[in-house]
């Protein structure tokens, strides 16, 4: 082996680049000083596009495919290195390798919320996120505007800068487009395409291809979302007062079952909520029950004290006359009535107990008060 081969054994003479990584969408081939054997093979893999680049200048690019690399396959870099009469010695370049497959489930989102004004809520804020996926379309360009000199540019590098311009964008189009905040949903699609076609020219100034972009969630505030939750809880009890009864009865149930689960305090309020609402219903207010007096300890050497029973109360009464109700009354005016002759025996009255509207020279109770009058003429 002469000294001339010897020397060329030191150069590199296979350039390629196989990626075990998901998020490199270029990678410089690594080489001391970086020289390369004049005739080494140059393998482009599917997926790849090579760029040489020779002192700063971009010499020649590759598609997939196995080169080798002399003269007659390097007509821009021949020209530059001045190998036009087939001087074979090794030269100095710098290779990049693009990917050029699609990188996907790239995420965009609002750092703060968008402001709109909504026709049925009024002003708003909303957040959004979503989505995207890109690959590299015209390798130069994107080594020109974006990569540089960098040996490893991964997508972490330019997600901050894509998605900034996607969210600025979003807002825009989001608040050109007027669609209510609660038919958002049902546009999700046409919202994605829209902004795909929005932003794919700003995309390919840099070289790159915008594939896809998905909107995947457009929010309220959790402040917002909680009212509307309760609104839409309103709309789902329907009829409250029926709901109401509804939930008193439930809870009626439960402390039956549980007698020893709810306070008194609270069964006592919800015995008292729903004896109001029966008594509402059939149309005589609740009478307050007159508390019953708590009967004190007597001392262990005097005599238990000797208290009368209670006197007898009687109930008061409902009076019909006319087709419309009043009262109740109690014994003392029913009787003035009676006197008057606005109250006679065949006036209809009721009282609590009675099973339906009675006559009131029909009720035991109420007799006495006609006990002066006549009775009604024959045939009356």
């Amino acid at each position: 082996m002469g000294l001339w081969d010897k020397l060329m054994g030191e150069f590199v003479d296979i350039i390629q680049w196989i990626d075990d990584s998901n998020d490199t969408l270029v990678y410089r081939f690594e080489r001391h000083g970086n020289e390369i054997k004049f005739g080494a093979k140059l393998t482009v893999r599917e997926g790849q596009v090579a760029v040489l680049v020779n002192e700063g200048q971009l010499a020649d690019t590759f598609e997939p495919g196995l080169y080798e690399l002399k003269t007659n396959n390097l007509p821009i870099l021949s020209t530059m290195q001045g190998w036009r009469h087939g001087f074979e010695s090794p030269f100095k370049a710098e290779v990049y390798f693009f990917s050029t497959r699609r990188f996907t489930d790239l995420k965009w989102g609002t750092q703060n919320p968008v402001m709109l004004r909504d026709a049925e809520f009024g002003p708003i804020r909303l957040r959004a996120f979503g989505s995207y996926a890109i690959r590299v379309k015209d390798a130069p360009t994107f080594l020109r505007e974006i990569v540089g000199t960098d040996g490893r540019f991964t997508t972490d590098e330019i997600t901050n800068q894509l998605r900034n311009m996607v969210v600025s964008r979003f807002a825009n189009i989001l608040g050109q487009a007027k669609i209510p905040a609660l038919d958002l949903a049902g546009n999700y699609d046409q919202l994605g395409q829209f902004l795909l076609q929005r932003i794919s020219p700003e995309f390919a100034v840099v070289g790159l291809e915008l594939t896809n972009l998905l909107v995947e969630n457009i929010s309220l505030p959790k402040e917002v979302e909680a009212v509307l939750d309760k609104r839409t809880s309103m709309g789902i009890a329907g009829n409250l007062d029926q709901y109401t009864q509804f939930q008193a009865a439930e809870a009626l149930r439960d402390a039956a079952a549980n007698p020893g689960g709810g306070s008194e305090a609270l069964n006592m309020g919800l015995g008292l909520a729903m004896a109001q609402r029966l008594s509402e219903t059939l149309g005589r207010p609740m009478q307050p029950a007159t508390p019953t007096p708590t009967p004190q300890p007597a001392s262990p050497s005097a005599p238990p004290p000797m208290a009368p029973p209670p006197l007898p109360v009687a109930n008061p009464y409902f009076v019909a006359a006319n087709h419309q109700q009043s009262g109740p009354f109690p014994i003392d005016e029913l009787q003035r009535q009676a006197q008057a002759g606005q109250l006679t025996r065949t006036t209809l009255v009721w009282t609590q107990g009675m099973a339906k509207w009675t006559p009131a020279g029909e009720v035991t109770e109420l007799a006495a008060l006609f006990a002066h009058l006549p009775p009604p003429l024959p045939g009356t």
